[in-house]
């Protein structure tokens, strides 16, 4: 029997599993029927149609769940259709809303381009001090939205503190949980609604997947989420969330070694000449060292960004000589990559024209170092 009590790595591999003693498979088939038998009275017996509920689904949920110590996780077709989820249930005509100013460009663009017909109002703040996110407060706030680590500076906002604004002021408080991973941080734990992950990135690990999860501890807000799953319709294909529990079975070790491989790139880069600045949680001279350090005690992620000398020139000639790293968007998966942010930003761009992020997969690190060695050199 698993249990919460269970180390990650074993609910990694186990957890979620559905009762299947009759045909005894070790490994989940795929069900990829669209609708589901009805008993003879019309009544269900597990699934109706596959928007509503799968097996394939409910396991994922049920595992990611478990990781992240959640009551309930709903899952969906992209991470930002889980966003969009969010904002559908809690926002509302005429509110307001906070997020970071170093806020992943979609997320911004939700907000910009399709939620003005509800008229919402956001204020782009620095989640790093608390004092300014509880200025921002209005008597309309109805979302905070926090991103921690953020995208791509490495910010790191105070949970705990912002979701104690969240509550004495009634307003719900969302954390995109990405790039730290329930295995750095839990927000729940920690007082926020809302735990939201792209399963594109770290989860899936493989960069062949789509999907976004949301977790959840309110049992009304969960009944929220899961109504709007099957009306809406966003949700994940049975097949993507098969690949999904199956890579969620190495995501504990991935990651461990995607950490490590970042902390000691970042080192690296942090004393080159031709590096202006890097930004990495686990670095001491981060200026949220302290508060990564209390908030992350397991890790500081594998994501980091660095400031090449020069401007965007020399920012592409980087990317450009380097044979390991890929000059690719996204990050999480086993393989290394580099992006130009910038330039990935859409019509709302506010990263420096000389930063590149790096995503840091599982290659022996050495060889790492070397390849930004020669490309930098």
């Amino acid at each position: 029997m698993i249990t919460p009590e269970h180390h990650v790595q074993t609910l990694a591999i186990h957890a979620g599993r559905l009762n299947n003693e009759k045909l005894g498979d070790i490994v989940q088939p795929i069900h990829v029927t669209t609708t589901f038998e009805r008993n003879p009275d019309g009544s269900l017996k597990d699934y109706g149609y596959t928007r509503s509920a799968n097996p394939n689904r409910q396991t994922v949920e049920n595992k990611i769940a478990a990781i992240e110590g959640a009551a309930t996780a709903v899952a969906f077709s992209s991470g930002m259709a889980a966003i969009a989820a969010i904002f559908e249930i809690v926002l509302e005509p005429d509110c307001h809303v906070i997020i970071p100013d170093d806020c992943y460009h979609g997320t911004r663009t939700l907000l910009e381009n399709f939620l003005k017909r509800w008229k919402v109002s956001y204020d782009q703040v620095d989640m790093a001090v608390v004092a300014t996110v509880e200025k921002s407060i209005k008597p309309s706030t109805r979302l905070i939205w926090m991103e921690t680590p953020s995208n791509p500076q490495l910010k790191i906002a105070d949970i705990q503190a912002i979701t104690q604004l969240g509550k004495k002021n009634n307003i719900y408080t969302a954390c995109d949980n990405t790039f730290a991973t329930p295995l750095l941080q839990k927000p729940l734990d920690l007082g926020a609604d809302f735990s939201m992950h792209s399963s594109t990135k770290f989860f899936s690990g493989h960069s062949d997947i789509l999907g976004g999860i949301v977790c959840v501890n309110r049992a009304d807000v969960a009944t929220q989420l899961r109504g709007y799953q099957g009306a809406a319709g966003a949700v994940p294909a049975p097949f993507d969330c098969w690949l999904l529990n199956r890579s969620l079975a190495t995501f504990p070790l991935r990651f461990v070694r995607q950490c490590n491989n970042a902390m000691v790139i970042a080192t690296y880069l942090s004393t080159h000449d031709k590096i202006e600045k890097v930004f990495y949680p686990g670095l001491t001279t981060h200026s949220n060292h302290a508060i990564a350090k209390k908030q992350m005690p397991n890790g500081f992620g594998s994501i980091l960004s660095v400031l090449i000398k020069g401007g965007r020139e020399e920012a592409f000639a980087f990317a450009a000589k380097l044979t390991i790293f890929k000059h690719a968007t996204s990050l999480g998966g086993v393989e290394s990559l580099v992006e130009h942010r910038r330039s990935a930003e859409g019509n709302y761009p506010i990263s420096p024209d000389n930063l590149v992020r790096i995503a840091v997969g599982i290659e022996y690190v050495d060889d790492l170092i070397q390849d930004l060695a020669q490309a930098l050199d």
